[in-house]
This record gives structure tokens, C-alpha cells and sequence, in this order.
């Protein structure tokens, strides 16, 4: 039996540690480089629904599943979706783990500790910021210089992959939808009725091609973000300075003007120090690329989408765990255990491709009927909770529009 094989991980997030969590579990040399310096360096964003069969089995097999339960919200399953109006068309209460719908929320610097603090610590290096691979050795280079002597590259590394142009040409595009994240910090002491509104999850809301939404933090904070329809360069051009909160607060409230009074009391509780401008970005739908021996890509580097299907993480853990059994499989194998090894992670990237192309679809069709189709949600609201059932054509095809808005009317409405 071969040696097992020296892997290298580009990227510290849910998706990287979980790999290299599930392989030091096995005995599997791995290293993470992480351009960061540091695990607090920055905010780690907002919240994430971990589910039974992707997210938490994949916490499950590493081993940190009693840990994540230490520090989820069960009530964090509450979810209400309004109209600029405050009509309401779905309502979710909160749960507790006995009566968990089997998405539980946690923050992502919450999930990002667990991992971690998990890990030897020597399984990390920080300030290791990926420049480029020679495509030719497959030495990595950073600020500090090259690595060489990995079995396998693995780029956990997000939305701007530094690994990714080594297996493919495909390149980020911009989905239409750019805005601004908000944070009510202590909502529950200094900001008592955004905190009710919240009610301890998510409070989304559309209209007019535009969202705003807020949901709960672990730390008591809520997130607000107001997105909508806007060209790439809308930072550049717009008429305000996106860098002063009085500023953007000013002029989110302007934009969202006929909104309903509670929308307005959101933005204006909002921390005028903390606030960031996104753009949303995506990989076309479907995305492949031709298997190379000793690279692979997980997560947002391998099929990045917009986050309007609620299962980023849930698909880029499962492709951690998925992968981690294709590596361990290799060092189990009888004989050349590195042409085990590629065999075992082309095999693995077919099924990947296959398991996120449906995923990348839902969050692309369910943005398209939010923003861009006239009259959402009242117009789409009945397709979007179709999609949230199923994506498969069985229920496409047979399960009609008319029915589910009849389900909705009875359950929600009246």
C-alpha cells in the first residue's frame, strides 16, 4: 500500500475546514493556506440554515455535530415573507430541536470557530495569500513564495478562485442585483421593535425589483440587507458616497421611499460605521471543466451562485464530505494509490457537477422571480414555493401552479 497522499487546501472557510477536518480525522496530511491573517480579521457575514442531509451530515462525520448544537437557533427557522406593504404571503414560527423542520441556523464566524478550534492548529497557515499555480509543476506561489510536494490541490477559495483558472476558463458574471449590508447591533436591548420584527430569524421582503431583509444574529445584532436591480458599475456611479453611512442611509430610504414604515425604522436603526456595498456574482449554470490529475474545486470556486436558493454552504460542505471519501477511498486502495487517487476525484467532480447544477438553477430562477418579474411576490410567490418543494419535472410537471397558490391562500392567507 502507497503512502497516503499530501494534500493542499486553498481556503479557510466552512467548505476547506470541513475538508481538512474530515481528513485529519483519517490520518491524511493536509495543509490550508489562507490569504487571511487571522480568524477575526474581519466580519465573518451573516447567517447560515445548515441542513439534516447535506450541512449537518457533513458536521456529523467530522465529529462536531455536538458542538454545533451547543450553538445554533432553532428559532432561527422562523421565516416571514411580506410585499413592500407588509402583506404577509408566508409565515414560519421559530422551533426548537425537537420540532426542527432540520434547518437550524448558526453564524458563519460561529461555524467557522467550531471547525477551526477543531483543527491542529499547525493545519493552518494564515497570511498565505494565493497569487498562482505553474500550471506545469503545480507549485503554488504566495507573497512569501512557492510550495511544491502536494498530492493534491484543492481550491476552497471562493467567488475569485486562484485554482480555478488551472481547470477552467469560466469566470464570474454579474447577476443584475447589487446592494448594501446593515447591522443593528444589540437589536433586542436598543432597537426593541426591529427585534419583534425579526422575531429570531428572517424577515425578507419584495418588490418593485428590489429586497430588503433582515435576519437574527447569534450575537443579538440583526443583518439588513437591501439589494435590487442595479448595472455592475452602480458603486462608481452612483450620486452618493457608498464609504458614509449617513450617506447610504439616506439614500436606501430615498429608493425605498414608498415602502411601508417598518422597512424605513430598519434602515434607520442600521449602524452608520457598518455598512458594506455588494454586487452578487455567479458561475453560469451547470459549469464543468475537464478533470486534470492532482486539482479539484469546492464550494463557491468550483459553482458559484447567488444566495437566493438557501444552500451555498449545505452544497459546498457536502462537497467537502464527498470528496474527503473519495481521498480517504485512495489511501485505502491496494497498489498505486495516486492513480486511485485521480480516478477517485474524477469520479467525484462528475457526481458534484451533477448534485450542484440543479442548486445553481433554483437560486438563479428563484432571483429571477423576486426581482425581475412585475408584481413579485404576489405574481410568483406560488412558483417560488414550488421550487422550494422540488426542482425535479415530476413536480414541475405535475403538480400545477393554481394548486399551490390555492395552498398558500388556505395555509397563509385566510
Amino acid at each position: 500500500m502507497s503512502p497516503p497522499p499530501k494534500v493542499a487546501i486553498i481556503g479557510a472557510g466552512p467548505a476547506g475546514c470541513t475538508l481538512a477536518l474530515l481528513l485529519v480525522r483519517a490520518s491524511i496530511s493536509v495543509t490550508i493556506f489562507e490569504g487571511e491573517a487571522s480568524m477575526d480579521v474581519r466580519g465573518q457575514g451573516g447567517t447560515l440554515d445548515l441542513h439534516t442531509d447535506t450541512g449537518l451530515k457533513a458536521l456529523r462525520a467530522a465529529g462536531v455535530y455536538d458542538e454545533f448544537t451547543k450553538r445554533c437557533r432553532y428559532d432561527g427557522e422562523a421565516v416571514v415573507l411580506v410585499d413592500k406593504t407588509m402583506r404577509k404571503y408566508i409565515y414560519l414560527g421559530g422551533t426548537n430541536e425537537r420540532s426542527s423542520r432540520g434547518r437550524p441556523e448558526i453564524d458563519r464566524g460561529d461555524l467557522r470557530k467550531i471547525l477551526y478550534n477543531s483543527l491542529p492548529k499547525e493545519t493552518i497557515r494564515w497570511n498565505c495569500r494565493l497569487r498562482s499555480i505553474d500550471p506545469q509543476t503545480l507549485s503554488l506561489h504566495f507573497d512569501h513564495g512557492s510550495e511544491t510536494g502536494f498530492d493534491l490541490i484543492v481550491g476552497a477559495d471562493g467567488a475569485w478562485s486562484k485554482v480555478r483558472p488551472l481547470l477552467s476558463s469560466d469566470r464570474p458574471f454579474y447577476a443584475g442585483i447589487g446592494g448594501f449590508d446593515f447591522l443593528i447591533k444589540d437589536a433586542k436591548m436598543q432597537h426593541p421593535p426591529q427585534y419583534r420584527l425579526v422575531n429570531g430569524g428572517s424577515f425578507f421582503a419584495y418588490s418593485d425589483g428590489k429586497n430588503l431583509g433582515a435576519q437574527q444574529l447569534g450575537d443579538g445584532s440583526i443583518i439588513v440587507r437591501a439589494y435590487g436591480q442595479k448595472g455592475e458599475d452602480w458603486q462608481k456611479e452612483c450620486d452618493y458616497d457608498i464609504h458614509n453611512g449617513n450617506e447610504v442611509k439616506e439614500a436606501v430610504k430615498k429608493e425605498y421611499g414608498d415602502w411601508a414604515k417598518p422597512f424605513m425604522e430598519l434602515i434607520d436603526a442600521a449602524d452608520e460605521k457598518d455598512i458594506i456595498a455588494r454586487c452578487l456574482y455567479a458561475l453560469p449554470t451547470g459549469n464543468r471543466w475537464t478533470h486534470r490529475p492532482h486539482a479539484t474545486l469546492i464550494g463557491d470556486a468550483a459553482h458559484l451562485t447567488t444566495p437566493f436558493a438557501g444552500e451555498g454552504v449545505n452544497v459546498a460542505m457536502e462537497d467537502a464530505l464527498n470528496l474527503a471519501n473519495a481521498i480517504i477511498k485512495s489511501s485505502k486502495a491496494d497498489g498505486d494509490s495516486l492513480q486511485s487517487l485521480d480516478a477517485n476525484i474524477k469520479a467525484f467532480e462528475e457526481e458534484m457537477f451533477a448534485r450542484a447544477a440543479p442548486v445553481q438553477w433554483l437560486s438563479m430562477e428563484n432571483m429571477k422571480l423576486m426581482f425581475f418579474v412585475p408584481g413579485a411576490p404576489y405574481t410568483t410567490v406560488h412558483e417560488w414555493v414550488r421550487n422550494a418543494v422540488s426542482t425535479s419535472w415530476v413536480v414541475r410537471t405535475f403538480v400545477p401552479l393554481w394548486f399551490v397558490r390555492l395552498g398558500l391562500r388556505l395555509y397563509f392567507w385566510w
